[in-house]
């Protein structure tokens, strides 16, 4: 894959992440959530269905060629979420603030900047769209 592929697949990951995770900003008290937790207020459906759209990140992801190891935190971030999750109104609150998605991205990113350096200098975020607090993605 070359570099315009990979960026191009990296910021469909960060779309996805911003989605999910930080797409809204709860008023008054500058909270960041996205649709996992919002989607995870219906009862059986939601949390298969942010799982889902959580599997589906990983699987983009992992066209990157990660190791192993960390397609399987990627994974265990994820399980921990809808585990958590499945617990009515406590696991949402989980969700808001966990965001496996992010905390995914940011692995991602750190696996590229040391495997990918042609990458980084060709990414307007420089491959850190994470922030350190893993409560905010930039938008690209």
């Amino acid at each position: 894959m070359n570099n315009t592929a990979k960026l191009k697949q990296l910021n469909r990951i960060r779309r996805l992440t911003r989605l999910m995770d930080t797409a809204f900003k709860v008023p008054g008290l500058g909270l960041k959530v996205g649709l996992d937790p919002i989607v995870g207020l219906i009862p059986g459906v939601g949390d298969v269905v942010s799982t889902a759209t959580s599997a589906y990140i990983i699987f983009l992801a992992t066209q990157f060629q990660l190791p192993k190891g960390m397609i399987g935190k990627m994974a265990m971030n994820v399980g921990l979420e809808f585990l958590v999750g499945a617990v009515p109104l406590l696991g949402d609150v989980f969700d808001a603030f966990f965001k496996s998605n992010v905390r995914n991205l940011a692995l991602l990113e750190a696996h590229l900047q040391g495997t990918s350096p042609t990458l980084q200098a060709d990414d307007d975020l420089d491959l850190a769209s994470v922030s350190p607090s893993l409560g905010e993605v930039r938008s690209s």
